[in-house]
């Protein structure tokens, strides 16, 4: 087992795919599609993308992944949501908004920054990642409104807002670290993935 290829997933419903898949390719780990439920079987980690969060969500009841993936998760598969992955995974989304997933003790509120038209970048110090800051892209991105006693903040934007958590096996972001070339985020979330199978 020693020196054993992650498979990590990286739900394909829709979103941001193709990038999440290079980061890993990358960084040596082998990347699987999910948009059945039969491709759950054998992973290490999943990757849950920025894309439509509303459209995710239906779409993970229609192709029948929502609840074998909350069981998975449920189990300990390490899951890593940025962005919309990030609302998908909250436990409260506000204004009586029923939960997709609902695995994180965090509230989301999406879309926090208004449209398209005011992503923006930051250069943010992220726990976990060393010295050098992380440069952030976030588009039409959502923030972190509350965080439970077992959830750490990992980043918070200039003002204090906090932008990345992690619970236990459990990690998201409100930006999208695929759209960068740096792959500390994903590294990261590849060393929760292989503490989490035993060190394979």
């Amino acid at each position: 087992m020693e020196g054993r290829q992650l498979r990590i997933g990286v739900l394909a419903l829709q979103g941001g795919v193709a990038e999440h898949l290079a980061m890993l390719r990358r960084l040596g780990a082998q990347p699987v599609e999910v948009r059945l439920p039969e491709h759950l079987e054998g992973l290490d980690g999943i990757i849950l993308p920025g894309g439509e969060s509303t459209t995710m969500g239906k779409l993970l009841v229609e192709y029948q992944v929502l609840e074998p993936l909350r069981r998975r998760l449920q189990a300990g598969l390490p899951a890593y949501g940025t962005c919309a992955g990030m609302i998908l995974m909250a436990g409260d989304l506000g204004s009586g908004q029923p939960p997709h997933l609902g695995m994180m003790d965090i509230r989301v509120r999406r879309n926090a920054f208004g449209s398209q038209l005011d992503s923006f970048e930051q250069d943010l110090r992220v726990a976990g990642l060393g010295e050098a800051p992380f440069h952030a892209v976030f588009i039409r991105a959502p923030i972190i409104e509350r965080l439970g006693s077992g959830v750490t903040t990992l980043a918070r934007l200039p003002d204090g807002t906090p932008v990345a958590a992690q619970q236990g096996r459990l990690l998201v972001s409100a930006f999208h670290p695929e759209l960068g070339d740096d792959p500390r985020m994903h590294s990261l979330f590849l060393g929760m993935s292989r503490e989490a199978a035993g060190g394979a």
